[in-house]
């Protein structure tokens, strides 16, 4: 909804916002764009009415200000039909679809476009560091979209990338997620089946072959050219150092070069994938695509390092899914050897309040040295099976403070701290180093 705003400010409109708890990055280029916040939802922020509301998915009936709207007679529109009528039509839009990485991939396919002097168009979930936005509108007939499965609004249920009308459509990955509004595994691969259905015949499809639940969404019917990247497909990438911070690249085959960068991790080397690929599709020549990526730095809560104290490093990234957690935290291993990993996570999403991956969570922690966890305020399930499986690695906090104090306590110099989070985790980054600063000047 940030992205949305600084969309709408640069078609001219006056925009001012409602919301609870915003923080960086996005409050900040917000507050750097002078787009008014308002915190909360008081009616008084509809003074003087608005010509027009437009409504984020986590809002419902019973907000005070959307039933203000509804009462008072106002316009209003989800975020993604207004971007879709007021922003794409008559581009070519490049979706990034997947329950993981769109925001990284979708990033690194903006700056490709940029570094080819296509100067794309782009709102995506986060911040990437090339640009210093998370959104842009240019003259350009190409623009980037991360597009969500999510819901779009309460009062239209569809998944939100049904009103992008994708052109090129990159399939990441698919499990399942979002438990809070999909009952099942079927139910998202229906949604993006709905996707695909309106990819048009001279469009394509960048799909990641070894996911068998995409597999399954193409059974259901294609009518667009598909691209596979990974594994078995035509696009696919070899490391050449263990941490995947230098790999080749092939097309079918064929060798096409190599990138250097500053990420690390198999994931990101498939999310370069399918970004090379969905440029390629827009005519931008491969040497191209790995010239840019050289050049890329990561989104912002991507494997962030937030600062180093003591010999204590500490990282920020936005894992919230136990397979975001694996791949995240066997990246840092693969880059950091034998030195301690403490991993620390929030479980705030609602799928994860709702315990659906409580069987598979403490596997996905299993690089990782020692394990602080948050306890949810409103759970439905114990946490404890999770601890005991930890075998002695594990324990879990009821407060922010007592999780500080206990890593103040265990940290030593050598550590690396990932600190995970869909949330700020009420900014326990900057609460952490501060600690540490003043535990090393005595």
């Amino acid at each position: 909804m940030a992205g949305v705003a600084l969309l709408a400010r640069s078609l001219g409109h006056e925009v001012a916002g409602s919301d609870v708890g915003v923080y960086p990055p996005m409050s900040t280029q917000l507050a750097e764009q002078g787009i008014a916040m308002h915190e909360g939802y008081d009616v008084a922020h509809l003074t003087p009415a608005p010509d027009a509301v437009i409504i984020g998915n986590v809002l419902s009936r019973g907000n005070a200000l959307v039933e203000a709207v509804l009462d008072r007679d106002l316009p209003y529109i989800s975020g993604a039909q207004w971007v879709a009528e007021n922003v794409l039509r008559h581009r070519w839009v490049l979706a990034v679809a997947g329950t993981h990485g769109k925001t990284t991939t979708a990033s690194m396919l903006a700056w490709i476009l940029e570094y080819a002097g296509l100067k794309p168009g782009f709102l995506i979930g986060g911040v990437p560091a090339n640009f210093g936005a998370s959104a842009r509108l240019t003259d350009s007939r190409f623009f980037v979209i991360e597009a969500d499965e999510y819901d779009t609004a309460f009062f239209d249920k569809r998944s939100k990338f049904v009103h992008y009308r994708a052109r090129t459509a990159v399939l990441n990955n698919l499990e399942y997620d979002h438990a809070d509004i999909f009952p099942d595994l079927d139910a998202i691969k229906r949604q993006f089946h709905h996707f695909v259905r309106i990819v048009p015949p001279t469009g394509r499809l960048i799909v990641n072959a070894a996911d068998a639940n995409l597999s399954a969404v193409l059974a259901m019917g294609s009518w667009t050219p598909i691209e596979k990247f990974g594994a078995n497909g035509e696009w696919t990438a070899r490391p050449i150092l263990v941490d995947a911070a230098q790999f080749r690249v092939q097309l079918r085959g064929k060798e096409m070069g190599e990138v250097r960068w500053g990420l690390y991790g198999s994931h990101n080397m498939d999310n370069a994938l399918a970004a090379i690929a969905a440029a390629h599709h827009v005519g931008v020549p491969v040497d191209r695509a790995l010239a840019a990526l050289t050049a890329f730095q990561n989104t912002k809560r991507r494997l962030e390092i937030c600062g180093q104290v003591g010999g204590v490093t500490v990282y920020d990234d936005f894992a919230h899914h136990p397979t975001a957690i694996e791949v995240t935290l066997a990246a840092l291993r693969a880059r950091v050897g034998r030195q301690r990993i403490v991993a620390v996570l929030e479980l705030r999403s609602n799928t994860m309040r709702l315990g659906v991956h409580r069987d598979t969570l403490a596997d996905s922690l299993k690089a990782a040295d020692q394990v602080l966890l948050l306890r949810p305020t409103a759970r439905s399930w114990d946490i404890g099976g999770v601890i005991a499986e930890l075998e002695g690695r594990g324990a879990a906090h009821d407060t922010t403070e007592t999780l500080l104090q206990a890593l103040r306590q265990t940290l030593r110099p050598g550590d690396h701290v990932l600190i995970m989070s869909n949330g700020n985790f009420d900014g326990l980054h900057a609460r952490l180093l501060d600690c540490l600063r003043a535990d090393a000047s005595g």
